[in-house]
């Protein structure tokens, strides 16, 4: 099995898990409730939605990556294509981007120091982001 088709089972095992939404709108929400671990936006995107969802990431503070076609996306999720989704389980979302650095040689921020533990963890500490 291939570094990308594992990075597809993760996303899988977190939708079945309850740890991701998908689409604009959710993913939108999820960045601005601070729950958002980890933001993925497919390869074939538009520009709009990736310059979107990049400055949105970039005020929150979220880690994003670009990887995948809609409908790998989509499939993985055991839905139809999506072109944006979000992961919000802390460890799952560093799995990811930890394939994807190492292997997959997607878009994908490498600097993981930023990524908080949790929401909870995150209020407790003023809005300041803990190290990993």
């Amino acid at each position: 099995m291939d570094d990308r088709q594992k990075i597809l089972n993760l996303i899988g095992l977190a939708t079945k898990a309850g740890k991701t939404a998908s689409g604009e709108f959710m993913t939108e929400k999820s960045i601005k409730a601070g729950k958002a671990s980890l933001v993925i936006v497919s390869e074939e995107a538009s520009d709009n939605t990736r310059k979107m969802f990049t400055n949105m990431c970039t005020y929150y503070e979220v880690p994003i990556c670009f990887f995948g076609k809609k409908e790998e996306l989509g499939h993985a999720m055991g839905k139809e294509m999506r072109a944006s989704l979000v992961i919000v389980d802390h460890g799952l979302a560093k799995a990811v981007v930890k394939l994807m650095n190492t292997k997959v040689g997607s878009e994908c921020e490498k600097d993981l120091s930023h990524l908080p533990v949790c929401a909870a963890e995150r209020a407790q500490n003023g809005g300041k982001h803990e190290s990993i």
